[in-house]
């Protein structure tokens, strides 16, 4: 419903939503621990088959975007290890590895993936969501927030490896179930009782994936992160935009995150 305009920059594909649910069972409404827990069933099958995808944590789960056209080789890459449904008319309905294989070609192996740089910005983050009902009320503020409130984009390549803060504000509304992650002064422009966390309250800080622009066509990137720190057992919130990816990590384990991506960035050379 968009208009085209000059200013706004499309993607090429179309991709579809992937939805990992426990047994069968949707998210129990908790905070997620992230791409911790899908890591290695996921995320890192799909990159080893050269799949691009796109990573979404949301305060209830986690979604992971494909393109349509690679939905062959993604079926036929997680059906060993998955139940696959697709929706139709609101119903789940079993998918098989036989129903997509016309067409289906072996992907050529994939070939080592480029280990981006990756800066750590000390801002400190929040991971929030409001309750849709309390949503008017603060609706001003997000407004402002979103559209008024923000500095110009770095130059590409001005940054340094360690940024000393990002401007960094996401909000999603995914079937009803509102998520946010601001940074901890704009949580502070906020009605404190309207915005619900985890009972600890805890902050989060940043790592960025990238020095330039990233592009669609690379797969690996959020398995750069996700592997090495499903293998330490590291809570993780990812996000992918149109340019970078973002991971957000528990502030106090920030030091050891730093330290495993680094070691695998030396290993990578």
């Amino acid at each position: 419903e968009l208009p085209p305009s000059e200013f706004m920059q499309v993607a090429d594909s179309t991709w579809l939503v992937l939805s990992v649910v426990s047994n069968g069972r949707e998210p129990s409404g908790c905070q997620a621990t992230g791409v911790t827990k899908i890591a290695r069933s996921v995320i890192a099958p799909l990159a080893e088959h050269h799949v691009s995808v796109l990573m979404l944590s949301t305060y209830q789960t986690d979604f992971i975007l494909v393109r349509e056209r690679d939905l062959p080789v993604v079926i036929h890459t997680l059906a060993g290890e998955f139940d696959i449904y697709k929706e139709e008319s609101g119903e789940c309905v079993p998918v098989t590895s036989d129903d997509v294989s016309n067409g289906f070609l072996k992907p050529k192996p994939a070939a080592s993936p480029t280990l981006h740089p990756v800066q750590s910005p000390q801002t400190r983050f929040c991971v929030l969501t409001v309750a849709p009902d309390t949503l008017p009320a603060i609706a001003t503020m997000l407004i402002d927030v979103l559209f008024y409130s923000h500095s110009p984009p770095r130059e590409v390549g001005a940054s340094s490896q360690d940024l000393d803060s990002i401007t960094f504000f996401s909000f999603s509304l995914i079937e009803g179930y509102i998520s946010i992650v601001m940074d901890a002064e704009t949580q502070k422009r906020f009605p404190s009782d309207l915005l619900l966390t985890s009972s600890t309250g805890e902050l989060w800080r940043m790592v960025r994936i990238g020095g330039q622009p990233l592009g669609f066509d690379e797969c690996g990137i959020v398995a750069q992160i996700a592997e090495p720190l499903a293998a330490a057992d590291i809570s993780a919130y990812y996000i992918s935009t149109f340019n970078f990816d973002h991971a957000l990590v528990p502030e106090e384990g920030i030091a050891e995150v730093i330290q495993l991506l680094q070691q695998r960035q030396e290993s990578g050379r």
